[in-house]
């Protein structure tokens, strides 16, 4: 089959979009088929495309082995206009690029952004190919329900292209099952197009390993306990919380911060205002470089904030964590909590509760054999349930007949 993958986000940039759709285009090569993928100029968490990018409309390059077409967009991060002036940049100029793939099979959509399913269904109707939209993130429920957008004609837009959307694919995809409820349930998406393609993670790059001592000396750690965030530092996180409770906590661990988002900066002012010199913020890196740091932590911190959005998750960071033998401290409700507590594979913890964390990370830190346990059937859970290979074959082997004939 020929498959094209439209997203406004691809790597090399960093985030778990990024990494969710490049494990899958690589899944989808090896099992023989042809892939292509369109998406924007590098520019995810900044301001500005990066060279050799940058004041290019067009470019094409590869990934992996996998063809990748790049347009124009403006760059842009946070949650205002411009970050909507940016979804909508890149959904007009993609449209160039769709124009130079060999003729697909299927378009895959990845949302967000949703307005992508416009480009994509014109492409889809052009070429006669199958439209498979990928929900990652229910629009416009998330900015809504976040506080990020207050109802209005934007939203009510919104709306009516959601509604749209699901109408005109052949595959509506959920990446967790309190989605795929949710579409079933409030959004009337009939069972017959919904598929489920959860996240999963490289089990082989993100494994068990001794602590990397040459970073822990970079990053200026002693021999106190680590506790991990690693991911976007947005409103949907509730990272304040985690500083009200490493203000609690006092300096018996060290909290490190690696990643970037709307509210980095903010967090790091925040954090240095209370003099918290046990809290440490890093840049994004590199997903190949994650299992480094993940090598350093006695737990790996996951909270959300309380939200019905946020009750259907189950965070990639927390896949990934689990894959490296980490024990996961989850601070949330829903589909995310239910698994730590049901794999027994750290604690979880009210959202937005500071006070719980802090008596809850105490009790944690100092019980060493129970992370350990906890971090050994993460990694059995891992390897049962998250390697990307049967999953995508799952997936293809429950896509519709549209698939089948071009198999």
């Amino acid at each position: 089959m020929r498959i094209l993958i439209l997203t406004q986000y691809y790597a090399p940039d960093v985030g778990a979009p990024q990494t969710r759709l490049r494990a899958l285009a690589a899944e989808l090569r090896a099992l023989g088929h042809a892939v292509e993928v369109v998406t924007a100029m590098p520019h995810h968490q900044r301001e500005r495309v990066p060279a050799p990018y940058r004041g290019r409309f067009y470019a094409r390059d590869e990934v992996d082995g996998v063809r990748v077409h790049r347009t124009w967009v403006l760059p842009a991060s946070g949650t205002g206009l411009r970050r909507m002036a940016s979804y909508l940049s890149f959904a007009a100029s993609s449209l160039v690029a769709l124009a130079r793939v060999r003729r697909p099979d299927a378009i895959f959509v990845e949302s967000p952004p949703l307005v992508l399913a416009v480009p994509g269904w014109i492409a889809a109707r052009l070429a006669r190919a199958a439209l498979i939209f990928n929900v990652a993130d229910l629009w416009p429920d998330s900015i809504r329900d976040l506080g990020v957008m207050r109802d209005g004609a934007f939203l009510r837009a919104a709306a009516s292209l959601e509604r749209w959307t699901y109408r005109q694919a052949q595959v509506v995809n959920a990446v967790t099952d309190g989605i795929r409820e949710r579409l079933r349930d409030e959004k009337a998406v009939p069972l017959g197009k919904l598929r489920s393609l959860p996240n999963g993670v490289d089990l082989e790059g993100f494994a068990p390993r001794a602590r990397d001592r040459e970073l822990a000396h970079a990053l200026g750690l002693d021999a106190r306990p680590v506790l991990l965030y690693a991911g976007t530092h947005g409103i949907a996180q509730g990272l304040h919380h985690l500083l009200d409770a490493a203000e609690m906590l006092g300096d018996t661990a060290q909290f490190v911060f690696v990643g970037g988002g709307s509210l980095r900066a903010e967090l790091a002012r925040d954090a240095a205002s209370r003099g918290l010199r046990h809290v440490r913020f890093h840049d994004a890196v590199p997903a190949s470089e994650i299992p480094r740091w993940y090598s350093l932590a006695d737990a790996a911190l996951v909270p959300l904030v309380r939200s019905p959005v946020t009750a259907g998750a189950r965070p990639s960071k927390m896949l990934a964590a689990f894959a490296c033998g980490v024990p996961v401290v989850y601070c949330g409700e829903g589909e995310g909590a239910a698994l730590v507590e049901r794999e027994r594979a750290g604690i979880v913890v009210p959202p937005e509760d500071p006070k719980a964390l802090a008596l809850a990370l105490r009790l944690y830190l100092a019980d060493p054999q129970r992370r350990g346990r906890d971090g050994e059937r993460a990694r059995a859970y891992a390897e049962r349930e998250c390697s990307w290979g049967p999953i995508v074959r799952r997936w293809l082997c429950d896509l519709p007949p549209f698939a089948g004939a071009s198999s």
